[in-house]
């Protein structure tokens, strides 16, 4: 599967591995990879990217999409 970046909701679902930038990371770009659980953004669409909590919890907006679903 290729990279794609996050600003479309359709393409990001939960258990789908991404790449996210943290709130308090903005500045730096700095990303932090993990598995969605919740999708937080309601629009179809953000500049920015989707913004998502990650099954650890953390909260931040999709840069890049890694890889499918985990379905167990």
């Amino acid at each position: 599967m290729t990279s794609r970046n996050g600003q479309n909701r359709k393409d990001i679902t939960p258990g789908l591995e991404v790449e996210i930038v943290l709130k308090k990371d903005q500045q730096t770009g700095k990303t932090t990879r993990g598995i969605v659980k919740d999708i937080l953004t309601n629009s179809a669409h953000h500049p920015h990217g989707i913004k998502v909590r990650l099954q650890d919890g953390q909260i931040g907006r999709v840069q890049t999409i890694i890889g499918k679903p985990n379905f167990k």
